[in-house]
């Protein structure tokens, strides 16, 4: 009896530290609904494998269990949007933004579309959930000197795309000249 009893109280102590920050990064990635169906199997997953929590890495372990089934969510939600468009009803709601997200920077959002999935995860992990490299090395299942140089790369990535929407530098103003206040 006191093993269930431990068992629970471990896994309480793991869901309240995992809680907010696991719902903020499904709620970024799906829609509310699939948001709320990913962090119910993600707690189901984190009660069967509460032995295979690492001691003090919970967070990082957890955010991987959630991409883990949000991939699976994703992978059903295809399927059954290749069913639908056979039957030819629409597309599913977009993701819901979190709070102080609200398209604060839609072209930031809009560069990042433009990478693969791999660059937009690992840099949303690192700005959004900031990770750092080692932790987001456990959420992809991967070494942190991988995650370093993949994190690096899409940086590098997302800055020219940024460059190229806007036709300058990212991340600095456009300097004006005395031409363009004569104009």
């Amino acid at each position: 009896m006191s093993i269930e009893i431990d068992r629970k109280r471990r896994f309480e102590t793991v869901a309240a530290e995992v809680s907010d920050p696991v719902q903020r990064y499904l709620r970024r990635r799906a829609t509310a609904d699939d948001a709320d169906d990913a962090y119910s199997e993600t707690l189901l997953t984190i009660w069967r494998r509460l032995d295979d929590v690492p001691p003090n890495a919970a967070l990082p372990w957890a955010y991987g269990i959630a991409r883990k089934v949000l991939a699976n969510q994703h992978r059903a939600t295809r399927r059954r949007l290749r069913l639908i468009d056979r039957v030819g009803t629409s597309a599913p709601e977009r993701p819901i933004l979190g709070p102080g997200e609200a398209d604060d920077f839609p072209e930031v959002r809009e560069a990042l579309s433009r990478l693969s999935e791999a660059d937009q995860e690992v840099l949303t992990l690192w700005a959004w959930e900031e990770l750092e490299p080692r932790e987001i090395a456990a959420v992809l299942d991967t070494t942190p000197n991988a995650v370093s140089l993949r994190l690096t790369r899409a940086k590098t990535k997302l800055a020219h795309e940024l460059e190229r929407q806007s036709g300058t530098d990212a991340g600095h103003e456009p300097i004006e000249t005395k031409e363009d206040h004569q104009s």
